[in-house]
């Protein structure tokens, strides 16, 4: 590696770090989880030969497994729909962490993110009670369609406390008695730790990044070109989403890239105070918006190609 590109990544090492600490001491972790009825089993070994037997296969080379009931079902719609809804939300109120399940929130947040968990969870509660209701029909309808690899043991009495979501916020600094007991594994534990917010801070970045450049992707390919001689239709959310996409980046954002920082203003700058009414009328408003966010996009689309690279030389020593 030359000397520039050391000194470079010896710049942005230390600036990760930086970047890193504040994040670990200006947020806190959190944990969503699921409780959830599996609607999927797998056949038995039985089944599986005698389906095997008319491809002329062995059924231990062979994995199948059968629908208990129809996902599809208004009701059971009904509550993978508040399930969604929970995720997405915990989701556009934290930023990444490199841990399944854990996701970093503000404090200062931590009251109003309870509040909408806990309506989820009557939500959730309100959308299982009309499933159970529909619950008979559904093992009716199951009954119907797997005829003989029905089976009434598949199937518990009620689903009544089988489905339920949970939040808590778990400690992911490294315990202090480890410190009396171990010191060497307590500093490796630290390390750990640290390794595990600089990662954060690159997976908030690049998932900042990709959404801004989908989302100007979408609004520039709206905004341009013609369908049948018209100007393409777009929906008001193309414009509300960015809108919002700011509000969340000006709340959750660490500062980590400036060159990200900049691009989220040359975005907002672009259509701040423009109707999406206003687009759909104005050609020349039109045609202005478009090329704007076409120079914008051109920037995103470089960032995300030179992302491997940013990522070696951000990873910590």
């Amino acid at each position: 590696m030359s000397s520039s590109l050391l000194e470079e990544a010896a710049v942005q090492n230390q600036s990760q770090v930086s970047h890193a600490e504040r994040l670990r001491t200006t947020m806190a972790a959190m944990r969503l989880s699921f409780t959830w009825f599996g609607t999927r089993k797998t056949l038995s070994p039985g089944q599986k030969a005698q389906a095997a037997e008319s491809f002329g296969a062995e059924g231990s080379f062979l994995s199948a497994g059968k629908k208990l009931i129809d996902v599809k079902h208004p009701a059971f719609k009904a509550v993978s729909s508040v399930k969604n809804k929970a995720t997405a939300y915990f989701k556009e109120v934290s930023l990444p962490y490199p841990e399944p399940g854990i996701r970093l929130i503000r404090p200062d947040q931590l009251d109003e993110i309870n509040r909408q968990m806990e309506a989820f969870r009557e939500d959730l509660s309100d959308a299982v009670y009309h499933l159970d209701r529909a619950y008979a029909h559904l093992k009716s309808l199951a009954r119907e369609r797997l005829g003989t690899l029905y089976n009434e043991g598949d199937y518990p009495p009620s689903l009544s406390g089988l489905f339920a979501i949970a939040w808590d916020f778990p400690s992911i600094e490294p315990p202090s008695y480890l410190q009396r007991l171990n010191p060497e594994v307590y500093r490796q534990e630290c390390e750990r730790v640290e390794q595990r917010f600089s990662e954060s801070v690159q997976l908030a970045e690049q998932a900042f990044t990709e959404e801004l450049a989908k989302l100007v992707s979408h609004l520039t390919e709206r905004l341009s070109g013609t369908e049948d001689n018209r100007p393409k239709i777009f929906r008001d959310s193309v414009v509300e989403n960015l809108t919002e996409f700011f509000d969340r980046f000006r709340q959750l954002n660490i500062g980590s890239s400036e060159q990200l920082d900049s691009l989220v203003a040359d975005a907002r700058r672009i259509i701040r105070g423009v109707r999406p009414q206003a687009l759909r009328d104005d050609t020349n408003l039109r045609q202005h918006v478009a090329s704007e966010m076409s120079r914008v996009q051109s920037v995103l689309d470089g960032l995300l190609i030179d992302r491997p690279r940013r990522n070696i030389l951000r990873r910590p020593r």
